[in-house]
């Protein structure tokens, strides 16, 4: 049997919210340190402004970012285990956060896919 898709059940927002942070975490220009353990501490968590902003090779409709400015969403993420907020200017994202699959990266993270 595969394993159980969204296992802790996170919401919509939490689910785009994490998607954002990981990506971010894969950003040397938003990395602040990495743990031994994954962990990985963010900061400068971008503002959207207008209807998207960039992500590293990514564009993300500014729709999809809400929960970056979002404190419930990001206390939600710290509840189930999967960041340390340190909201609004960063977060640490546990060796769980890292690995999470919110299945969302390919539909909310755009890429040019152009030659």
């Amino acid at each position: 049997m595969p394993p159980k898709r969204n296992p802790l059940n996170l919401n919509p927002l939490q689910l785009k919210t994490l998607t954002l942070l990981q990506a971010l975490a894969q950003s040397d220009a938003h990395v602040v340190q990495r743990g031994a353990d994954g962990s990985v501490a963010i900061a400068g968590i971008p503002a959207p402004h207008g209807d998207h902003f960039h992500l590293g090779d990514a564009v993300v409709a500014s729709k999809d970012a809400t929960g970056l400015s979002n404190q419930a969403a990001w206390t939600a993420l710290e509840r189930k285990g999967l960041i340390v907020s340190h909201f609004p200017q960063g977060a640490m994202l546990t060796p769980t956060g890292m690995s999470y699959d919110t299945g969302l990266a390919d539909a909310i993270l755009h890429r040019h896919t152009g030659h």
